[in-house]
């Protein structure tokens, strides 16, 4: 008894001595569009029980990823970076802002996270991605199963269809991301995109419902609409919930009763979150270490695990994989490469995301009136390279 109670304390030390084995009283700044409250409260306690001292914005300070990676711009204060997406990832990667810039930095779990990763520089934590999804019973489709070759063969379904009503916003963006693939042509002078992909696109806002709602949920759960779009996180959580908001809802979470995903050829646009230790000339080579050691720590398959489980994400560490699931075993179009370039497509979409939101918004795409369109540009006479910059007032 004496030997398995001295056993126990020496474990219980050990164990004390791990949880407590990065305590420091370096405050560790971290930027990441992933603030809502809960996940900073949760990611605070996690932090302190393993010696970590963090500080990080909730939503209520900033939001989105374009706010944090421009505040860690300004401020230049940062250690760590988190969330944002492969677009974001590739402009910061590639020395597209002033004042940040990514260190070299490898974890233990690098090849735990298959393609997700700029070597030596960042690496995933979760992903998710954008969903075409249809009805199969009387309201939808009646059994017909939908097969097309690139997102926006939407637009000749033959079914009607729910479309977001703005520009901007990161779901709305990889939608728009997801149409415009298959229209890609860096000789163009339209952002990089063929004239006949914008074409498309505005039949895609022209030929749609709109009833002011997010994304498409709602509209395709109450039957209004045939095939709509989502995105994968939110999904199985507002199936098992759809009963609460309709009279015909939509039924089967993980098995589909009576809708189906599109299935797609080009496959998917995935957003994949990383996670990567930004350069600071204040910190100290021990403070930098510190700053590693948790980048080391929050990515690990048992934290990612855990976050994952909190949260509703899918996780790029597979040994923070319970079981898969399959919302994400879809084909990924963002990392395909773009012919005639040397880059994939989300690092693509990264190269022109400002000139394709500048033409969206000169021309008048997601108009929320469905009653009361612009008029269709006239496609052959357009002045691309003032279409392309930002409007002046």
């Amino acid at each position: 008894m004496k030997k398995l109670f001295a056993v126990t304390l020496i474990m219980a030390m050990l164990a004390g001595l791990v949880s407590c084995a990065y305590a420091s009283d370096y405050v560790i700044r971290i930027y990441s569009n992933s603030n809502s409250s809960e996940r900073v409260t949760w990611l605070k306690n996690a932090a302190k029980a393993a010696g970590f001292t963090i500080s990080l914005d909730d939503s209520t300070v900033y939001k989105g990823d374009t706010s944090a990676i421009q505040l860690a711009n300004e401020n230049k204060d940062g250690d760590i970076i988190f969330g944002l997406n492969e677009v974001r990832w590739s402009q910061l990667v590639n020395g597209g802002y002033e004042n940040i810039r990514v260190i070299d930095w490898t974890p233990t779990w690098a090849d735990k996270i298959g393609e997700y990763k700029y070597p030596g520089k960042a690496y995933g934590l979760v992903i998710q991605n954008i969903l075409m999804l249809y009805r199969t019973d009387d309201l939808g489709t009646k059994g017909e199963k939908l097969h097309f070759k690139h997102w926006a063969d939407i637009v000749n379904c033959g079914y009607k269809w729910y479309r977001q009503g703005r520009v901007g916003g990161t779901t709305n963006m990889n939608i728009n991301n997801a149409m415009l693939y298959a229209f890609t042509d860096p000789t163009s002078p339209a952002g990089g995109i063929s004239v006949e992909g914008w074409k498309t696109l505005w039949q895609y806002c022209a030929k749609g419902y709109y009833t002011g709602e997010s994304y498409g949920f709602d509209a395709l759960n109450r039957g209004s609409v045939q095939v709509s779009t989502f995105y994968s996180s939110s999904l199985y959580g507002n199936i098992d919930a759809a009963a609460q908001s309709s009279t015909f809802p939509l039924k089967g979470t993980v098995k589909p009763e009576n809708w189906d995903l599109v299935e797609i050829d080009d496959g998917t646009y995935y957003i994949a979150e990383y996670i990567g230790v930004l350069d600071n000339p204040n910190r100290t080579d021990a403070q930098t270490a510190l700053v590693k050691q948790f980048a080391e720590w929050f990515g690990s398959a048992k934290v990612q695990r855990e976050w994952s489980e909190e949260f509703d994400s899918y996780p790029c560490n597979v040994d923070a994989l319970t079981d898969p699931v399959p919302l994400y075993t879809l084909k990924n179009c963002a990392l395909t490469k773009v012919a005639g370039t040397d880059m994939t497509y989300a690092e693509y979409v990264g190269a022109h995301s400002s000139e394709w939101t500048n033409i969206m918004t000169n021309l008048g795409f997601y108009w929320a009136d469905n009653d009361n369109p612009p008029a269709e540009p006239d496609w052959d006479n357009l002045d691309w390279a003032t279409l392309t910059q930002k409007a002046t007032k």
